[in-house]
């Protein structure tokens, strides 16, 4: 088997790729420093589904991604691959989605408790899902792997986060999101996408929650903000936009909300956080959002901070009709790669 440095000697970054490979780039899990687990589950997604389909359409989108990074000119040597994509839990997805859909189905029309079986079934395989997750993770982070995880909905992270909070006391979250997932529980789902950060408070080790982009919750989501005593801080969309149209620039908005993260970050982030010209068709796109580049710098500016980021997520991904949706994500991941490398010193900036 060739070595990580055989490897990059034997491969021409600006040629085609290796076909079926994340960003065509030849690394394996041994070789790799940063290794994406893909989690192909939406089944308690409450508007449009599609998003189980995200890790595979990133994974073929991510062939048209160009390596080179301005301030990060050697990247690709970092070494990054996506594990097999697990075709078990796709199809388990694919049937427990037909349950919640029909239960979904009921509730909407005025039935309150819609199936109760469907939902003790539909809970207890994503409490499955939780505990493949977390030992997944934990076996990575036992082989000294850099972590990412491209799911699926939002809900697939929560194993990530239980993972990070038996091997850590204490670290942050950092939320790009439209929406607050604080609701305890969303239409009888225990983990819901939409509880995904309520469930995460419950960890003793998340002591900071920082949310970015959020403009579109409920008052129970309000009221966890209000009862958090300070752990829960949000930077509401629409503060965001009136602070840039009185005059403030975003570098200084990303100072401020790096600066409430601790020294250990772990980044959520669901693409409904961004514009939804750049995600049209993930599950619950909402008007307004960041842009591409605000994220870059704000991911920039956290990695610049000397914080460390243990590991992220990238959910809601739903391709659709054409690859837009699959191509930003792609982009968005090797960003996000590249920065938590950086945090660790595996990767340095020019500048």
């Amino acid at each position: 088997m060739p070595t990580k440095e055989e490897l990059i000697n034997s491969f021409d970054p600006n040629g085609p790729g290796k076909v079926g490979q994340l960003f065509g780039l030849p690394f394996d899990q041994d070789s790799a420093e940063v290794v994406i687990l893909p989690i192909p589950w939406d089944v308690t997604v409450s508007y449009k589904s599609g998003t189980a389909s995200g890790p595979e359409a990133i994974l073929n989108a991510s062939s048209q991604v160009d390596l080179f990074v301005k301030d990060i000119p050697n990247a690709w040597q970092l070494g990054i691959t996506m594990l097999p994509i697990p075709s078990r839990i796709a199809e388990e997805s694919s049937h427990i989605r037909e349950m919640a859909v029909s239960h979904i189905e009921k509730i909407e029309r005025g039935e309150i408790e819609g199936d109760k079986f469907a939902v003790t079934r539909i809970n207890e395989a994503c409490e499955s899902l939780v505990i493949y997750v977390k030992t997944s993770v934990k076996k990575l982070l036992e082989q000294n792997k850099l972590v990412g995880l491209v799911g699926g909905d939002h809900s697939t992270p929560l194993g990530f986060i239980h993972a990070l909070n038996e091997r850590y006391d204490s670290f942050g979250i950092l939320q790009i999101d439209a929406h607050a997932d604080l609701r305890r529980a969303y239409e009888g789902f225990t983990y819901s996408h939409a509880s995904i950060m309520f469930n995460a408070l419950k960890m003793p080790s998340v002591r900071r929650l920082v949310q970015v982009g959020i403009r579109d919750y409920c008052e129970e989501e309000q009221q966890v903000m209000d009862r958090a005593r300070g752990r829960v801080k949000t930077f509401f969309d629409e503060d965001l936009k009136q602070s840039q149209f009185d005059g403030e620039s975003w570098n200084s908005i990303c100072k401020r909300i790096v600066d409430e993260l601790p020294e250990l970050v772990y980044i959520s982030f669901d693409i409904d956080g961004l514009d939804p010209k750049l995600c049209p068709h993930t599950g619950t796109p909402v008007p307004g959002g960041l842009d591409f580049f605000q994220v870059t710098s704000l991911l920039k500016t956290l990695a610049h901070s000397g914080k460390k980021i243990i590991g992220f997520d990238l959910n809601e991904v739903a391709p659709g009709d054409d690859e837009w949706d699959a191509n930003v994500g792609a982009r968005l991941l090797y960003i996000l790669c590249n920065t938590m490398a950086v945090t660790h010193g595996k990767l340095g900036y020019t500048k």
